[in-house]
């Protein structure tokens, strides 16, 4: 049985109110599919199981633009980003998740690794948990909003399966300033969340 939020004005709103099964979303988009260019350089692979997951947002406006163009032009964007202004090699993160709910890999391979399941390649999402951590880019700004209900819905979805296929417990499902001081990611409204985040995550697993 899964828990979904109640839409309220194009945010996720009343959470835990109605009780239905969680629709799944057909794939995640690879980084093939989405056009992302060849990574500068090899990404390190870590020939074990990742320890947790960490949630992220992108800090970038709330847009309403929900269609998968949009998604795969913001899956490029921040490759750019990461590759050419942070020089980071390629995109930071393992998985990116769109307002409107659509899911892409992020860094070249995570997807690989996670159907695996025994290894993950190593990130640039957080200092000190590139190697034990998969990152999870959540499109928006949840300083005082919350994720609308189809990005939450999918972020349960990929949570599961990242905690399935790596035999994680959801417990270990944490915000990105538990790690990392110096950032208030992914926001207080989206931290404020994380509870009924590895409370659903449970119910899906």
């Amino acid at each position: 049985m899964r828990r979904r939020a109640v839409l309220g004005v194009g945010v996720l709103a009343a959470v835990g109110a109605v009780v239905r099964p969680l629709p799944a979303p057909k794939r995640v988009a690879g980084c093939a599919e989405w056009g992302a260019r060849v990574p500068v350089e090899e990404q390190a692979v870590v020939l074990r199981r990742p320890e947790r997951i960490l949630v992220h947002h992108t800090a970038t406006e709330n847009v309403l633009d929900t269609s998968e163009r949009h998604a795969f032009e913001l899956a490029r964007f921040f490759q750019r980003l990461h590759t050419d202004d942070r020089g980071w090699g390629d995109t930071g993160q393992h998985f990116t998740i769109s307002r409107g709910g659509v899911l892409l890999e992020g860094r070249y391979g995570s997807l690989a690794a996670l159907r695996q399941g025994d290894r993950l390649v190593e990130g640039a999402h957080c200092p000190g948990q590139n190697r034990t951590s998969i990152g999870i880019e959540n499109e928006g700004t949840y300083v005082s909003e919350v994720p609308p209900a189809r990005q939450w819905d999918a972020l349960v979805w990929l949570c599961a399966r990242v905690c399935r296929q790596y035999d994680i417990p959801p417990t270990e499902i944490h915000g990105h300033r538990d790690f990392y001081a110096d950032t208030v990611c992914p926001g207080d409204a989206f931290y404020a969340l994380l509870p009924r985040l590895r409370a659903d995550v449970a119910l899906a697993v």
